[in-house]
């Protein structure tokens, strides 16, 4: 056992399996206690105080996640470290997804994954399986790579050498030297392109978003099936669009 999993709490570590379980769609207490191969009296003990603390909801002998998950997660967009990058960014996200008729997306970096912080979609948008939270690999997305490329080289190196290169789909890239070859064109060109590397059939151009200053704050980006995106629109309207959305909230940031 390495030594930060020593020095945290097993009890702890109980509850988040799971939580995370329950997101995996076991909501039964004989679900989860396969699915974790715990005792199903630690698992229904671990369910009853997160249900009488608002965070489960039980029906019949089914288990989901209550509300309060939703106000803590509110609680991240609109306080704290990204307070001011969610509500700059909010308005332009909003306008991004109404203009292309997509989901458009802000993604932060947290841990070495990426972290979608808000989302929005058109009226022609297509949903995923990403919503506000969700943790993906930064080198599976065009958002992600987007991140990766205006950073240091040392810290991309950093995130790829603890994370690895997960081959999501049959399109990811998963050789180093590729991966950053691409990041320096991305550097040049400003945008990010993702063809269906982390989701089959769904294609994504990105934008870093950056203070005077060059900070790297985030990225946004916008997600199209493949199966109705002509390469005009994919490879010159849709850039120019993300990388104004993207110049627009670095601005406001940075002077508001």
């Amino acid at each position: 056992m390495s030594a930060p999993e020593q020095r945290t709490i097993k009890t702890t570590r109980t509850v988040f399996d799971i939580i995370e379980s329950i997101t995996r769609g076991n909501d039964s207490v004989t679900e989860i206690a396969e699915d974790l191969e715990m005792s199903k009296s630690t698992v229904y003990t671990h369910l009853l105080t997160l249900q009488q603390r608002g965070y489960l909801i039980k029906t019949g002998t089914e288990y989901q996640l209550g509300l309060q998950f939703l106000s803590l997660g509110g609680h991240v967009q609109t306080s704290g470290t990204y307070r001011k990058l969610y509500r700059t960014a909010k308005p332009e996200i909003d306008e991004l997804a109404n203009e292309t008729a997509e989901r458009a997306q802000l993604m932060v970096e947290e841990d070495g994954y990426g972290s979608y912080l808000y989302q929005s979609t058109g009226s022609k948008g297509v949903m995923t399986d990403t919503h506000v939270g969700t943790r993906v690999f930064l080198h599976a997305t065009a958002v992600g790579k987007a991140f990766l490329a205006h950073v240091p080289e040392a810290q991309a190196d950093r995130i790829i050498e603890r994370h690895g290169l997960v081959q999501e789909t049959e399109n990811t890239t998963t050789d180093r030297d590729e991966l950053f070859a691409e990041l320096g064109t991305i550097r040049e060109r400003g945008v990010a392109f993702d063809n269906g590397e982390r989701v089959r059939g769904i294609r994504c151009v990105a934008a870093p978003i950056e203070t005077d200053d060059g900070a790297v704050l985030g990225a946004i980006s916008v997600s199209v099936p493949n199966r109705r995106i002509t390469e005009a629109r994919f490879e010159q309207e849709l850039p120019e669009l993300v990388s104004d959305a993207a110049r627009v909230i670095g601005l406001n940031v940075t002077y508001s």
